[in-house]
């Protein structure tokens, strides 16, 4: 069967009852999920205080960030391999262990190449997390079940960077950015000894462990170079990209260079001549489930921009303060907590393309919504938008991960994981870099058009410099004229105006570019009748 859905395989649905309740390992798993998914975001609030402590510029001190996600960004596609290399319960617990441990050391970092360092540690450890969780779960649940158990994962993935800005603002106002990698370490103690004690290998997992050490442990020292060279210079490239002028930097084409070839070399080394792949490429000839990675970059590239677009919205045209910009997100952060066991019932009951569809023409039109604002836009009414975008993620969410999942064969959920949240993160990392590059370039588009304006024979405009260099004059003496400061304040005005514009333009097209995926989404054909998960 061809189009974008294959026949979904039985065997891939049978799975064997865990000796603990599966909610319970459901809960134990996600607090893992739940503190790295929440330490991606909670840091970036923090990084004027985290350079200014350790004496370092601000643009040194957004390697704080990179620096994770180019780690992170490494392990996530090679993290399946690891697990079925080394267990998955113990490559589970390993990172863990790892992220908690350097998240300590992070918060004990004397100095910023220390952090940096440890950053690093700390990205490689919770790159593996994500993935471990959603073949735990994918093997721990039934099919029937399945929607519900992502429904909980969905919750530490989605919520986590809902509460992430408020929580790093308030823990670095009111004690200090170290805190917020302090934070990590009980939780992960706590999670250390729960995952020890309820989570176990499936049949699967063993029987994936034992095939990967038939012959013996033959490392792709290849793939992993070339994975690694890849994936770290797209990231480098897409968090740096804005920031040196994309392709007029010449840092940035080196990278691009390096990405290209990393990728390109990644991607026909692993297919066709690897004898043992680090990242299983294969996968992704089954039509559906290539097709669910290309909806879960949509996911990411829609969640990650517009967490960072709202927030950075309110703080640079509205005057908020850190903690009040993440307030915003909270509301949205409750309506997702309660959207997702609605959407996990429902995904058990109604065709999981529908449900897709109505996700993403809600988030469309939240995104239309949020373009008809203007610099009036009070609290509630940005509090109530996010609202209105964060119910219908769920909808979305929950039903890709259960297709995705529907026609693989036994025994490939580390792989599959792996790169499903590869594709999330990408997509995150995407959708930031173009939100930000487009606010950029539409922000001096609209200026230089507002500015054609201002001229002598502009009575508005000549009405209101008088009426400011007034202004300015009243106000007492100053080593910069009237005239010229009313011409700074009406720069400043135009400045705001464009920036304005340069949102609703970000938010239209991001509406806009959902409309193509909505009718992707009902090309993907229906589950079959005798499939469990659809409740049959």
């Amino acid at each position: 069967m061809t189009a974008l859905g294959d026949p979904i395989l039985p065997s891939a649905l049978d799975t064997p009852r865990p000796a603990f309740n599966p909610w319970v390992i459901a809960i134990v798993v996600s607090m893992a999920t739940f503190m790295e998914v929440l330490d991606t975001s909670i840091a970036n609030v923090s990084l004027k205080h985290i350079a200014g402590n350790l004496g370092a510029g601000s643009t040194e001190g957004t390697w704080v960030l990179t620096s994770y996600l180019v780690s992170n960004a490494i392990i996530l596609p090679i993290s399946g391999w690891l697990a079925s290399i080394m267990g998955r319960k113990r490559f589970y617990m390993t990172c863990v262990a790892l992220f908690t441990v350097s998240s300590l050391l992070c918060g004990l970092a004397p100095s910023l190449n220390w952090l940096l360092f440890f950053r690093v540690l700390q990205g490689a450890g919770g790159g593996g997390l994500a993935p471990s969780e959603q073949a735990i779960l994918a093997d721990t649940f039934s099919a029937k079940q399945r929607g519900m158990a992502f429904a909980v994962y969905g919750l530490a993935v989605v919520f986590a960077p809902a509460i992430g800005p408020t929580l790093g603002g308030w823990i670095t106002d009111n004690f200090s950015w170290r805190w917020i990698f302090y934070i990590n370490v009980p939780v992960g103690i706590i999670s250390l000894f729960l995952s020890y004690a309820v989570v176990q290998d499936s049949e699967h997992a063993k029987a994936e462990t034992k095939a990967a050490w038939k012959h013996g442990l033959r490392i792709d020292y290849l793939g992993f170079g070339l994975v690694a060279l890849g994936l770290g210079s797209l990231q480098v490239i897409l968090d740096k990209g804005q920031e040196d002028d994309w392709f007029g930097s010449n840092f940035i084409c080196l990278f691009t260079a390096f990405a290209i070839v990393g990728i390109l070399g990644a991607i026909i080394w692993e297919i066709w001549f690897a004898a043992d792949p680090i990242v299983d490429l294969t996968l992704l000839k089954r039509s559906r489930f290539a097709f669910t990675n290309l909806l879960m970059f949509v996911v990411g590239f829609i969640l990650n921009s517009t967490t960072v677009l709202i927030p950075q919205f309110a703080q640079q045209l509205l005057g908020y303060d850190a903690t009040q910009a993440g307030q915003l997100l909270m509301g949205g952060g409750f309506a997702l907590m309660v959207m997702m066991p609605v959407s996990g019932i429902l995904t058990s009951k109604i065709q999981p393309k529908y449900l897709m569809a109505y996700g993403i023409t809600v988030t469309a039109l939240a995104m239309w919504h949020l373009s008809q604002f203007n610099l009036q836009v009070t609290f509630a009414q940005l509090v109530w938008a996010r609202i209105f975008q964060a119910i219908a993620l769920p909808f979305f969410f929950i039903p890709i991960n259960t297709v995705a999942y529907s026609d693989l064969p036994p025994g490939r959920s580390n792989q599959a994981s792996a790169l499903i949240n590869l594709m999330r993160n990408l997509g995150g990392s995407t959708g930031i870099a173009i939100a930000v590059m487009l606010l950029e370039r539409r922000s001096q588009f609209h200026h230089a058009r507002l500015i054609e304006h201002l001229t002598p024979y502009d009575a508005p405009f000549v009405s209101n410099l008088h009426a400011l260099t007034q202004v300015a004059a009243n106000a007492g003496q100053s080593l910069i004229s009237p005239a010229t400061r009313a011409l700074a304040m009406i720069d400043a005005q135009a400045q705001a105006q464009a920036t304005m514009l340069a949102y609703l333009d970000v938010f239209k097209i991001m509406a806009l570019g959902c409309v193509p995926i909505i009718f992707l989404c009902l090309m993907l054909k229906k589950m079959k009748h005798h499939d469990a998960q659809m409740g049959h």
